[in-house]
């Protein structure tokens, strides 16, 4: 388990790291996101407002965690896989001055994170958020992802972790 605070905008939030397959209430769960990997490289999504980063986003009103992740891989990435969960964030506004009941978000919420190991991979077509993906090995990560820290890095371990146990 990690903590960590960063600043979001204006806002001071506290970020803790929790490895566990159980996940945490839905109606809690604001985001999901995973590592998503083909033939052991990693892939990443150079999103329109983000630059490079894994698949993600915001969990719909009917949708599971697991549902979320996969249309979101599938919109930013054009693939699909086999998930595992491997764990959540606490993101914890408690200590934020600039949070209030009519934030969009909860005081305390979850983003939910997954491995995917990719089974099909489609003709990248560029039509929702993402404008090119690219496979790569992980020690080249920080190439590419802006702001990778070793909270970043806690996650993807965990994901490379995981592999090992299910093989």
């Amino acid at each position: 388990m990690t903590t960590t605070y960063v600043n979001w905008g204006e806002s001071k939030v506290k970020l803790t790291w929790h490895a566990n397959q159980t996940l945490p209430s839905r109606n809690l769960i604001t985001s999901v996101h995973g590592y998503c990997f083909h033939e052991e490289k990693l892939m990443l999504v150079n999103l329109n407002q983000r630059g490079w980063d894994i698949p993600g986003g915001h969990i719909e009103q009917d949708e599971t965690p697991e549902e979320c992740f996969k249309r979101e891989a599938m919109e930013e990435g054009y693939i699909e896989g086999r998930c595992y969960p491997l764990g959540y964030i606490i993101v914890d506004h408690s200590e934020n001055t600039k949070w209030d009941e009519s934030s969009p978000y909860p005081e305390i919420g979850y983003q939910v994170f997954y491995r995917m190991d990719i089974e099909q991979l489609h003709p990248f077509e560029a039509k929702f958020e993402s404008f090119q993906r690219v496979f790569i090995k992980t020690d080249e990560i920080t190439n590419y992802y802006q702001g990778w820290h070793e909270f970043h890095q806690e996650i993807l371990n965990c994901a490379l972790t995981n592999k090992k146990r299910m093989v």
